[in-house]
């Protein structure tokens, strides 16, 4: 069976070895002379000779993978810092009918999924608090 042959037998998505770049690649495709290999977990396109492409051993696939997985958890976005207390919303000073009718109306625009109307409410009860509860 010749290379060319061997090739064309080559499913999208199988492993594959290319010894020019040492590299494991995900088959895609033909262009032209040459087999189009992916990086396993994705990544830019590489052409390989069909001649040296070989099936990826075992080992050179877990390989391949635990880098992927590797590669993948270092790009996540990182976590957001923890809120500080400015950053919180309010909450209403026990037994201040004010307070508590702000905290209502915040609550309300919530539910209706209305953020700005939340935001104001969060703002009234910031101000109100700075102006009539200021400790």
């Amino acid at each position: 069976m010749t290379a060319e042959s061997t090739s064309e037998s080559h499913e999208p998505g199988r492993l594959l070895y290319d010894p020019a770049t040492d590299q494991v690649g995900e088959y895609r495709d033909r262009a032209g002379p040459y087999v189009m290999l992916r990086p396993v977990g994705g990544g830019v396109e590489w052409q390989a000779d069909p001649a040296a492409v070989r099936p990826a051993t075992d080992r050179e696939r877990l390989g391949a993978g635990v880098r992927a997985a590797n590669h993948r958890t270092r790009s996540l976005p990182s976590l957001p810092p923890p809120l500080d207390e400015a950053s919180r919303p309010p909450r209403p000073v026990p037994g201040c009918a004010a307070c508590l009718a702000l905290a209502e109306r915040r609550e309300a625009a919530r539910a209706a999924y209305d953020r700005s109307a939340e935001t104001d409410a969060n703002v009234l009860l910031r101000q109100h608090q700075r102006k009539e509860h200021r400790a």
